[in-house]
């Protein structure tokens, strides 16, 4: 399809683009540097190509306190090895401080929500330096220091804020988990660090359930022998108490007479340890760098989703999504930050536009299965909600369909700039994302971000443009991991991102990047089809089918069956009252076949009741596909890693 004939769903007006970061970003590049850039397709090629110039300019432009001068900006000793590679050598900083640097004293802090407690309260900018350099204290009298681990098990509350902030003040490295873990996901995550603090709450709220975990906590410190204290939490009741732990409250009432100071740590030390979804596997131990985490906030947050001080940032999460922590950093360019605990869904999927309206949030944003739940309930926000204030709503953890797109203009807000985003917990932010110069086009990711090489390599390991391939990035990054916990030899790092082409960071998704340098993701590549030779995004076809009024939900994998077959079968979630008929069957069929191909028609369509998401919200493909082909449950995935693990009951009796 040419330029002329794609409408866009949104273009930004001159004064949006003019009032922007980047453009002002573009500007002082000029001024400062001398460096004139026609569009933003010529900004990035810049980005990616002079990584020393590129990232020193982010350093400038957002005025990076370090308390001792760097070197040099990158060193890679090999041009063939990402791993190794160092950034802004000799400088030290602290995230913290930056974070208290953008405060603004006339905005709240914080400004939070839950089930529990419905209605918006506010935390200032003053308490929430008391609380911290309270908890900082406490630590520190622990004898809590530099790259000493301090883990929580939290809801997604001020308590959890406050706890990281307090950590990384001193320079410890923080690790969080949300509260709906299982107790054995915890604990492997969090033994592999082994943790001095745990700070854990006594339950937490969803769905209308009031779920206590006092249980949970005892089996955490009898599992975490490095353990010297557990700090508890009285979320659920403020009158419980854990044997043996030291309060919330009292820790709060710790004395700092030197207030809030912070440590300088080396750019390169540990911020937080983040984990992989643990579906297939022990979760790998994903560490990130301050500095890395710092600069990349700044860079995404700021000049990616044109965040502005003063400005309500809110992401639906939890503390066990990295979400959470790429959300904080909008309080380094001195947003507000928004919060919400509980279920998206209660009472009704109306709460977070709710809370939209009444906490003034500017830039909205939740998983993409969020959305498409409005969708087919059929959702209209408008008409309860006006979000006057709503300038950007984002959309991660899977793909969103162009009839997602299509839904948030239609029913949401007519002129708001839809920012979908992707990336990971390899990174704590975006490979590819929005773009405040750029319109937005449906189902379409707008751009690149800077200083991130992605490209789609074809089965040669060529870049392509328009057809589909594996997306890789080719430059490093300062913010991909310093290493893996436990990983020495950086062999679960090499293997986890750079087996299939040595020195090159393969990620995982199915991409195509368009002729506007836009990107349309169909999935993850390990779970991509492959009929014929011909290889099949799974988000084309959940797009088509889910379009189909009587199907709530849908999921699809390949099997390699003997003697070079090949089968494909399609799960499908009726709406209450809908059977699977023949005439059904056929429908999902022609409308794969007409919208796309005969290859992307399924072999055999199954009714059942719920599709299986892992807790941050993706389908669990890959898994499901293992799980037909004969492998072990245990083996396959890890139950306490779901949202839904009963979900697998249909799946495990299919290969009965």
């Amino acid at each position: 399809m040419s330029r002329s004939t794609v409408t866009p769903l949104y273009t930004p007006d001159r004064n949006t683009i003019e009032q922007s970061l980047l453009k002002r970003y573009m500007n002082w590049l000029f001024v400062k540097k001398g460096l004139y850039f026609r569009d933003y397709d010529d900004l990035w090629d810049w980005s990616v190509t002079d990584l020393e110039d590129f990232w020193g300019s982010i350093w400038q432009f957002f005025d990076v306190q370090s308390h001792t001068p760097y070197h040099q900006v990158v060193f890679r000793p090999s041009q063939q090895d990402m791993i190794g590679v160092s950034w802004f050598s000799e400088s030290t900083l602290n995230y913290a401080e930056h974070i208290f640097r953008h405060r603004t004293p006339q905005q709240p802090a914080i400004l939070y929500s839950s089930e529990q407690q419905p209605g918006v309260r506010t935390l200032s900018w003053d308490t929430l330096e008391r609380q911290v350099a309270a908890v900082a204290a406490y630590l520190r009298n622990q004898q809590i220091g530099v790259g000493d681990r301090v883990v929580a098990v939290l809801p997604n509350g001020p308590e959890a804020i406050v706890a990281f902030l307090a950590t990384n003040a001193i320079g410890a490295v923080w690790s969080s988990c949300s509260p709906d873990f299982g107790t054995s996901s915890i604990v492997d995550r969090f033994q592999q660090i082994e943790p001095k603090i745990l700070i854990v709450a006594d339950g937490y709220s969803y769905n209308g359930r009031r779920i206590d975990k006092t249980d949970v906590a005892r089996e955490l410190r009898d599992e975490l022998p490095t353990l010297q204290r557990v700090i508890w939490v009285p979320y659920l009741n403020e009158h419980s108490q854990l044997e043996g732990s030291v309060s919330w409250p009292d820790v709060l009432d710790t004395p700092a007479p030197d207030g809030l100071t912070f440590e300088p740590v080396p750019f390169e030390q540990p911020i937080w340890v983040l984990y992989s979804s643990g579906t297939t596997g022990k979760p790998k131990a994903i560490t990130h760098s301050v500095g890395g985490c710092l600069l990349e906030h700044l860079k995404a947050l700021g000049l990616h989703q044109d965040v502005r001080p003063g400005e309500r940032y809110f992401w639906y999460s939890t503390t066990g999504w990295m979400m959470w922590n790429y959300a904080l950093g909008s309080m380094l360019v001195g947003a507000t930050l928004v919060l919400y605990d509980g279920a998206a869904g209660y009472p009704t999927l109306n709460v977070l536009w709710k809370l939209a309206d009444e906490a003034k949030v500017t830039h909205f944003g939740g998983g993409a299965a969020y959305y498409l739940a409005c969708l087919r309930a059929g959702l209209k926000p408008a008409d309860t909600a006006k979000l006057t204030h709503l300038r950007t709503i984002g959309s991660t953890g899977s793909p969103l369909p162009p009839e997602g797109f299509r839904w948030i203009y239609e029913s949401v807000k007519p002129k708001v700039w839809l920012i979908s985003l992707s990336g990971g917990t390899d990174v704590c932010s975006g490979f590819v994302g929005g773009n405040p110069l750029l319109p937005v086009y449906e189902g379409e990711i707008q751009c690149r971000l800077l200083g991130s090489k992605v490209e789609a390599f074809d089965e040669n390991a060529r870049p392509v443009r328009g057809e589909l391939g594996e997306m890789v990035i080719l430059e490093p990054m300062p913010s991909m991991p310093v290493y893996f916990w436990n990983d020495p030899s950086n062999d679960r790092y090499r293997k986890s991102y750079f087996e299939e082409y040595p020195g090159i960071w393969r990620h995982g998704d199915y991409i195509r990047i368009t002729e506007r340098n836009g990107i349309i993701i169909y999935g993850r590549s390990d779970a991509t089809l492959n009929r014929d030779g011909v290889r099949i995004g799974t988000s084309e076809i959940y797009s088509a089918v889910e379009s189909i009024p009587e199907i709530m939900d849908s999921l699809v994998v390949g099997l390699e069956q003997p003697g070079g077959q090949y089968f494909m079968p399609l799960f499908v979630v009726l709406r209450e009252g809908v059977t699977l008929t023949s005439e059904l069957i056929t429908r999902i069929k022609d409308t794969l076949r007409r919208q796309f191909s005969p290859r992307h028609v399924p072999d055999a369509v199954y009714a059942i009741a719920d599709i299986p998401y892992t807790i941050s919200g993706k389908k669990l493909e890959t898994p499901i596909k293992k799980i037909l082909s004969g492998v072990d449950v245990s083996l396959a995935t890890s139950k306490d890693t779901l949202r839904n693990p009963a979900a697998l009951a249909h799946f495990i009796n299919f290969t009965k």
